[in-house]
């Protein structure tokens, strides 16, 4: 049930609509239209709320998390939330491509600058 809120907190934010709206904006400027580049927004937007879960799994637990087999054995191994991570944002990335949307394409350009 805990993991349920925890989605809903994320499927009801601001954040998510913004996002959301935003790539259905980049699209009809990009002249992307169609059901299909629907619901591939809404599969880019699956994959940014189970980014969040696994960020937030990341900063309670850490990258390293206790384990106990029962037969004896403890210790610590990796957070698998780490490499999942890294999983779904390179697949977030392959999808805005393949939508044809590519970082930073409203403003001025200068973000780059900045960092």
């Amino acid at each position: 049930m805990a993991a349920n809120a925890k989605t809903r907190k994320y499927l009801q934010s601001d954040l998510y609509e913004e996002i959301k709206n935003d790539l259905m904006d980049q699209l009809e400027r990009n002249g992307t239209v169609g059901k299909y580049y629907t619901d591939l927004v809404s599969d880019y937007m699956d994959m940014w709320v189970t980014k969040c879960l696994l960020v937030d799994d990341i900063q309670q637990r850490g990258v390293t998390v206790a384990y106990n087999n029962g037969g004896g054995q403890k210790g610590r191994k990796k957070n698998d939330s780490v490499e999942q991570r890294i999983k779904v944002n390179a697949q977030m990335l392959k999808l805005l491509s393949e939508l044809g949307i590519k970082p930073s394409q409203d403003g001025d350009g200068n973000e780059d600058e900045e960092m």
